[in-house]
């Protein structure tokens, strides 16, 4: 699965992220795949992902609290 580097909104963001963990789910990418596109989508649009320490809303309402927990849980991984 190919990833931008960078996203025009946060709904974009929130979709590419959406589409990246569906992935993993069905077993389409390995894990490593998912965590370095997690990472890569991150490092290049953190304001549009993280605000106040914090997913922005677009991101919470548009990926839901299954997916964030496994964003949060690789982003910590650092």
């Amino acid at each position: 699965m190919e990833v931008k580097l960078f996203y025009r909104t946060q709904r974009d963001l929130a979709m590419a992220l959406n589409k990246l963990v569906d992935a993993y789910w069905e077993e389409e990418i390995r894990e490593h795949e998912l965590i370095e596109g997690v990472k890569t989508m991150y490092k290049n649009n953190q304001s549009k992902l993280i605000k106040n320490n914090e997913f922005t809303k677009v991101v919470q309402q548009q990926s839901g609290k299954r997916r964030l927990v496994i964003i949060k849980r690789i982003l910590e991984i650092n």
